[in-house]
């Protein structure tokens, strides 16, 4: 039996806008040292990770100063780039996983397909366009950058809620928990899962 190669990536991205460092191990155990100018992003990234049991470090400053999408945006873009190359061929990934998550009144889904082939697909009505200070435009956008790079296909449901709160939190927990359960190694895959020989 050969030994399972760490997967684990990291990236750097510096644009005029944004400075991120960020690293991202799929087979971690949910260690995370988070900073960014963005505390609800923060919140909502520990969560991701404790809940898919990554070790997540991101160090980010942006121009919050304007607003937070462009430090949101390019922190999806680098989490996405990260997964991507710490999973390499995807060889015995088991690539699907549909995960509900309860957060008190809400319920969220999140069904993904490490597929190689980026696709997202968002259906969230909230409550309130603002949690605290963060746009909840923004979990659209963090959702669609990670999915686009990761190159994943990533559906997300929010049935209902009352709380936006709770309805984001309940994405984040459930999105860790897909991401984990589909890039879980499945001893009786052989190769990757398809039957075109690669993802």
């Amino acid at each position: 039996m050969t030994e399972q190669a760490v997967r684990e990536a990291s990236v750097s991205r510096k644009t005029n806008e944004t400075d991120i460092s960020l690293k991202f191990a799929v087979d971690g155990t949910g260690q995370v040292n988070l900073e960014t100018d963005v505390p609800f992003l923060n919140h909502m990234l520990d969560l991701f990770a404790k809940h898919g049991q990554f070790d997540l470090t991101v160090d980010a400053k942006g121009d919050i100063d304007i607003d937070d999408h462009h430090t949101v945006e390019d922190i999806g873009i680098c989490l996405g780039q990260t997964f991507r190359e710490a999973l390499g061929d995807k060889r015995g990934i088991k690539r699907y996983a549909s995960v509900f998550v309860p957060m008190d009144e809400a319920l969220a889904q999140v069904v993904v397909d490490v597929s190689n082939r980026p696709h997202f697909e968002y259906r969230a009505q909230y409550p309130s366009s603002q949690v605290g200070s963060f746009s909840t435009e923004l979990v659209h956008e963090f959702l669609w950058k990670l999915a686009l790079e990761a190159r994943i296909t990533l559906h997300v449901i929010v049935h209902y809620g009352q709380n936006t709160h709770h309805m984001v939190e309940a994405i984040f927990k459930a999105l860790g928990r897909a991401l984990d359960e589909a890039t879980a190694i499945d001893p009786r895959v052989q190769g990757v899962p398809s039957t075109k020989g690669m993802l």
